[in-house]
């Protein structure tokens, strides 16, 4: 049985796109007719609609659609949650892991759909800071627990390829809501996040 892999993307706007890749490649002194560049401009296109399809997607309704009443109140944490995005200042990746704990009020969600608003807002144009923000509050706006936690870790490819040209460097951001602000709970937190348990 043959493997069939199938990507649907809107012909008018994979068009629009390809046109300007040509241009791009023709600007930056190559050849787009060479026979490695003939089908470049299309496959960019679709891998930039691909890595900025989150702006199609819903994550409030991605939480909600798995919404379930539980009598549970402690920590869950969902950790190392690989995390894909484009920089918004120069369109290079940056890439790494997220780490989401929420503290549930009645309320729990589908483990799954915590990666998946991850990838809602990861799959953007974006910064690491707006990121971390535009997570731990659409968490805490839907499910309402008594606090959500998000760190991610991150290797941005505009300080690592261009700019500064630091390989080894890696930025951190988090954003903490409820009873997370409170010190003894963050520690927690970031003790168990850093704890290799499996």
């Amino acid at each position: 049985m043959s493997y069939n892999k199938f990507e649907e993307y809107n012909i008018q706007t994979t068009e629009n796109i390809k046109e300007k890749y040509k241009a791009i490649i023709l600007e930056i002194g190559e050849d787009p007719q060479r026979e490695g560049l003939l089908k470049t401009p299309e496959r960019a296109s679709k891998a930039m609609q691909f890595l900025t399809q989150g702006y199609d997607l819903d994550a409030e309704e991605i939480l909600k659609s798995a919404l379930f009443t539980e009598d549970y109140s402690e920590m869950v944490i969902v950790k190392d949650i690989e995390l894909y995005s484009l920089c918004e200042h120069h369109i290079l990746p940056f890439f790494g892991k997220a780490h989401i704990a929420y503290i549930p009020n009645g309320k729990i969600v589908g483990l799954s759909k915590l990666p998946r608003v991850v990838d809602v807002f990861a799959r953007r144009l974006q910064v690491q800071e707006r990121l971390t923000d535009q997570i731990v509050n659409v968490i805490d706006r839907v499910l309402k627990p008594q606090g959500v936690a998000v760190v991610i870790e991150a290797s941005h490819m505009c300080m690592m390829m261009r700019g500064v040209q630091k390989q080894n460097s890696v930025t951190t951001t988090s954003a903490f809501r409820g009873v997370f602000k409170n010190v003894e709970t963050r520690l927690e937190f970031l003790k168990l996040i850093d704890a290799n348990l499996h």
